[in-house]
């Protein structure tokens, strides 16, 4: 089993930053690719951000390409997503999940553990 843990939501305004984090526990998920789903009021789940298990490859939405940027430290087994000129459109539950595979996957079928999210509120 693997816990993870995020943090770093909160309110901020149209144009500013936040920092998320996410620590695994248990077993460990350096193995297997992480990613950022984010869920706002009334919408489906959606894929935010992916980093493979190397942290060598990168995905995202492209609603949020040049604004937000996923790493990794696996020796603390921590992934971070640092988010610029945050938009209103962002505000959002984020959630960590750890995929089944190495690489990057957009399908929240293919990712087996989640967080239990943390809010991110921008306001206009």
């Amino acid at each position: 089993q693997v816990q993870l843990v995020e943090s770093g939501g909160g309110l901020v305004q149209a144009g500013g930053s936040l920092r998320l984090s996410c620590v695994a526990s248990g077993r460990t998920a350096s193995t297997y690719a992480m990613g950022w789903f984010r869920q706002a009021p009334g919408k489906e789940r959606e894929f935010a951000a992916g980093i493979s298990w190397s942290g060598g490859s990168t995905d995202y939405a492209d609603s949020v390409k040049g604004r937000l940027t996923i790493s990794r430290d696996n020796a603390k087994n921590t992934v971070y997503l640092q988010m610029n000129m945050l938009k209103p459109e962002d505000t959002a539950v984020y959630y960590c999940a750890q995929s089944s595979r190495l690489l990057i996957s957009t399908k929240h079928t293919e990712y087996i553990y989640w967080g239990q999210g943390t809010q991110v509120t921008v306001s206009s």
